[in-house]
């Protein structure tokens, strides 16, 4: 089946949240950590219409999304997501292939990453480099890989 890369939607703002929560806790945090990361994975209707969010849809089900965020040209890759019953599939793969030509399209020539620690070997086979560490906006004292992309310089899939 194909997947379908848009634009989000402001009243699927809830489910981005939802799955933004699953897809983190697929790698084993206990209840407290994730209900710490409760906010900062969430996503009013606003958020949607003000950043640039795109979502991987099949069959008008959504399996994961992205957004980059900031103004050319550098910017971050603020988010990205799979429902865990995709982690695996290379649809991260997909997802991060049109992140990045998202990106590049809009006149951006590199994006910082706040890595989730267990997708940093992820973002460094995909063209990524570690540049240091950055402090977790959801758990006081705990950091997170800081990652960099120069968009004019990786091989960017269709």
């Amino acid at each position: 089946m194909t997947v379908i890369f848009r634009a989000a939607r402001p009243a699927e703002a809830t489910l981005l949240g939802e799955i933004a929560l699953r897809s983190k806790a697929y790698w084993g945090y206990d209840k407290d950590f994730m209900e710490a990361c409760r906010a900062e994975l969430t996503f009013a209707p606003q958020d949607v219409l003000d950043r640039r969010i795109v979502v991987a849809e099949r069959q008008s089900k959504i399996l994961g999304f992205y957004s980059i965020d900031g103004d050319p040209p550098e910017g971050e890759l603020g988010n990205m997501w799979l429902d865990p019953a995709n982690i695996g599939t290379g649809l991260g793969r997909k997802l991060w292939h049109h992140a990045t030509q998202t990106a590049q399209a809009a006149g951006f020539k590199q994006l910082t990453i706040d890595a989730e620690p267990y997708a940093e070997g992820f973002y460094l086979a995909m063209g990524a480099e570690r540049i240091g560490e950055t402090p977790s906006g959801s758990v006081p004292g705990r950091v997170l890989p800081l990652m960099k992309v120069q968009l004019d310089i990786i091989r960017i899939e269709p």
